[in-house]
């Protein structure tokens, strides 16, 4: 039976931070995986130092649906195996797209808990899991980089945001956007929670969604949702009530959003009434170097300094 979620955000227990050796599971919850991206994306952990193993169906294509990495069943298999092998230390999604809403409620989180705690990283359709973490297993989780990511290939500042947050996260306590902008002036304290707002919308009221934002600080972004789109969505978590307590917002990327003049108007009318302390382009999400942050934390967002602070460090 589904334990009741409060719409009170809270802290969250903190997994360990990796150290060296390591052992981190790939998996692919959601899209197809290109081999080639995989492996170079196992090159880079493997650089770290970490000892990177691929689940047996990372790889896979579902026959009907070629926007699946393989069955729901297999992939909801691949994840809750990595994650009950005490041998695991981390589970890294392998890619985001669509699929992660399909194999949800195939995992057994009963065996999940007793697996204890670790490290769970992804983006993206991810924000689905990243939510039924919060839910059913209150734990902290990373909102970060792919993988198999083209991004966390090819780009310095994505990689080595994400290895500091994993193998040192005292370092990145507070996380800087380099060319954000303040919509709404302030500063507000709240536990990070969010993703990818079309994710966010589609969850509503399904049974490991979060009831709502209160005493929250809210990170969302999306990609290729044009603004009427965004505005939809975001006029529904506001008319559910989704949105009442919220503290303070963090908007991330909005790639292939349509112009942002257009994408920002919608934000700042839908988000401005709220009264909250609201930052754009914070530098997470589906853009360009990407940045790490966790959900779970207490946090203090200010907007006019243009950073969030972690009381604590996202790993222990």
């Amino acid at each position: 039976m589904r334990e009741q979620v409060s719409d009170q955000a809270r802290e969250l227990l903190r997994p360990s931070r990796l150290a060296p050796g390591a052992r981190v599971a790939v998996v692919a919850p959601s899209g197809p995986v290109p081999e080639e991206r995989l492996q170079a994306g196992l090159d880079v952990l493997r650089g770290w130092d970490l000892d990177p193993v691929v689940a047996p169906h990372v790889l896979d294509r579902h026959a009907g649906f070629d926007y699946l990495a393989g069955t729901d069943a297999d992939r909801a298999a691949d994840l809750q195996s990595a994650w009950c092998d005490p041998s695991v230390d981390a589970v890294l999604c392998a890619r985001g797209g669509y699929g992660a809403q399909r194999m949800v409620d195939l995992l057994d989180w009963e065996a999940m808990r007793a697996a204890g705690p670790k490290v769970f990283v992804g983006f993206s359709d991810i924000t689905v899991l990243h939510q039924a973490f919060a839910t059913r297993l209150g734990l902290v989780t990373l909102h970060g980089p792919a993988a198999a990511g083209v991004d966390f290939i090819k780009n310095a500042r994505a990689q080595e945001h994400l290895k500091a947050t994993l193998l040192a996260p005292e370092t990145v306590r507070t996380i800087a956007a380099s060319d954000g902008a303040t919509l709404v002036a302030g500063r507000a304290r709240g536990v990070t929670l969010g993703g990818c707002l079309s994710m966010l919308a589609s969850d509503l009221g399904t049974p490991h969604a979060r009831d709502g934002a209160r005493g929250g600080l809210l990170l969302i972004e999306d990609v290729g949702e044009q603004p009427y789109r965004i505005d939809r969505m975001l006029t529904q978590l506001l008319r559910g009530g989704w949105l009442d307590g919220v503290t303070g917002i963090a908007l991330g990327s909005w790639a292939q959003c349509g112009p942002y003049e257009k994408v920002r108007a919608v934000l700042v009318d839908r988000l401005a009434g709220l009264g909250v302390p609201v930052v754009e382009e914070f530098g997470f999400g589906h853009c360009a170097g990407a940045l790490t942050v966790p959900f779970g934390v207490t946090a203090e967002l200010d907007s006019d300094a243009r950073t969030l602070t972690l009381d604590q460090p996202a790993l222990r």
